[in-house]
């Protein structure tokens, strides 16, 4: 892994994703590297040229930036974040994610923050500290398989559902994000999920020209087919409702 420390002008970033006024993305690029991941376009931005997953920058200065931008905001909506994982690998060591949560905190907000890794749980009582925060976690299949093959660097799916768990228990909203649709099995996702989250959304494969190779070489073309997002979305939304879990299908 690559790790290269840079300086941002900004970190407050406007975003066109509904419902939120802000991305902040303290790293450039992600060290769980999924093969499908849509953020990879980065590259073209970061003058990398190393595979997607093998290289990072982090925005050391990020806290610092975020705290000038908020003088001039009002109340806004914050996405952690657009185009990278706030709780990858480099978070550990350099928890800007962290300190830019603590200084959100003294700023009318709401705050969302989407992950795939157990790391968040370090953060469980600033995001108790939130009056308005949700935490999702990233739950693309149900089967370890699928995920070894996709997400090779990312933590296992039992350790994503128990992490939705122990913040649903500890009174944090929670969603599950279902995206993009891996092979799976309906019946046992919404199993594994029931009891964890408040919500949850689906998603399917988007920019799937980027992976459709992949997808040849491993034997699953047909999990690229607009049938198989069309008729398993419908299949996890009507078991999921059926729990009392309110589905949001996004495509």
């Amino acid at each position: 892994m690559i790790v290269r420390e840079i300086f941002c002008k900004t970190i407050l970033t406007r975003t066109g994703i509904e419902g939120f006024d802000y991305a902040i993305n303290p790293y450039r690029g992600c060290g769980h590297g999924c093969r499908y991941c849509y953020a990879s376009f980065m590259k073209r931005f970061s003058g990398h040229n190393e595979p997607w997953g093998e290289f990072v920058d982090v925005k050391i200065n990020a806290p610092e930036v975020l705290k000038r931008q908020l003088r001039r905001a009002r109340e806004i909506s914050v996405i952690f974040s657009s185009v990278t994982d706030p709780y990858q690998p480099a978070e550990r060591r350099y928890e800007l994610t962290r300190r830019c949560l603590e200084i959100l905190q003294g700023h009318p907000c709401s705050v969302h923050v989407l992950t795939r890794s157990p790391l968040c749980l370090r953060d469980l009582e600033i995001f108790k500290g939130f009056e308005k925060i949700e935490v999702g976690l990233s739950v693309t299949t149900d089967d370890e398989r699928m995920r070894r093959l996709f997400e090779p660097h990312s933590s296992s799916i039992q350790s994503r559902i128990e992490t939705l768990r122990v913040l649903h228990r500890e009174g944090v909203r929670t969603y599950g994000f279902i995206g993009p649709m891996l092979p799976l099995g309906p019946e046992r996702l919404v199993a594994q999920l029931e009891g964890c989250v408040d919500e949850v959304l689906i998603d399917r494969l988007n920019y799937s020209g980027r992976v459709k190779s992949f997808y040849r070489r491993a034997g699953l073309d047909q999990y690229l087919e607009d049938g198989f997002f069309s008729l398993y979305g419908r299949e996890l939304k009507r078991r999921f409702e059926e729990k009392g879990i309110p589905v949001s299908l996004c495509f």
